[in-house]
């Protein structure tokens, strides 16, 4: 049953990219509520099989298995719910294309290597307030840098006076920085109070087996304040605002997987 779940996710999510990726290829106008409304229908269906395969997988007798692969995948999950719930209401469905294969990638590697270790056993509330508050503000940071990047490709275009292709289908450039500053911004804040919670609520979040992900954490959310100080001071936008969003991300990555990957997967501790 796990299998036919874990498939029919991995499926549900290529079917949606898939299609995604030929509305923006063939960027009809017949039936575009239909052919847009059914990779996101679909998606949802992926996020559902996905989210049972984790809590079959995460949630054990012996307490939550946080390995390696079981936090990517959950990770992935995160990015996709973000991006088909934000579709429903804001032009980002295209983003799709791109993080629905990456979920069913996360969700895959889930089920091929198992984690049987990191089982956090009698987790408070608080600390699971904590974790989840971390995953969904680098989910969403996630989602803000896919955006930077297509962002500096449509910039690049736009410069270069070729907006051919893909390019002619995304939202006006300034649309798509507002929707940038704004997925950040919830995002900064979200990262945020996982900093303050993780305060509260660990005994030592500077102890020897965290300190790396605490120090990496806190010098992200400065870059994201720098970059929100200079976008409301200064006007920041186009490359500038590009570069600094994905250092931060950038940073963030190493902070929630970097040090994870060498721990469990290179010095399997």
């Amino acid at each position: 049953m796990d299998t036919l779940i874990t498939l029919s996710s991995i499926l549900l999510y290529v079917l949606s990219a898939s299609l995604l990726a030929w509305r923006l290829a063939v960027r009809t106008s017949v039936s575009a509520t239909f052919s847009r409304n059914v990779p996101l229908l679909l998606g949802l269906g992926a996020l559902v099989f996905h989210a049972a395969a984790l809590y079959g997988t995460i949630n054990t007798p012996h307490g939550l298995n946080l390995g390696f692969f079981n936090m990517l995948s959950l990770t992935t999950w995160f990015i996709a719910l973000v991006v088909i719930a934000s579709a429903f209401g804001k032009p980002v469905e295209n983003l799709g294309i791109a993080v629905l294969p990456l979920a069913a990638a996360g969700l895959a590697l889930q089920w091929l290597f198992p984690s049987p270790v990191n089982h956090l056993t009698h987790a408070s509330i608080g600390l699971d307030i904590h974790i989840l508050l971390s995953i969904a503000s680098y989910s969403l940071l996630a989602v803000a840098a896919v955006q930077a990047i297509l962002l500096a490709v449509q910039d690049h275009h736009l410069r270069n006076r070729k907006p051919a292709g893909f390019i002619r289908a995304l939202p006006p450039l300034e649309t798509m920085e507002n929707l940038l500053f704004r997925m950040i911004g919830v995002g900064y804040i979200l990262l945020s109070l996982s900093l303050v919670s993780g305060v509260h609520f660990l005994d030592n979040i500077f102890a020897q087996h965290i300190v790396h992900k605490t120090v990496l954490s806190i010098v992200a959310w400065i870059v994201f304040t720098t970059l929100l100080w200079g976008r409301w001071r200064s006007g920041w936008r186009g490359r500038v605002a590009i570069r600094w969003t994905l250092l931060g991300f950038a940073i963030l990555m190493l902070a929630y997987f970097g040090s994870k990957l060498v721990q469990e997967l290179i010095l399997h501790r």
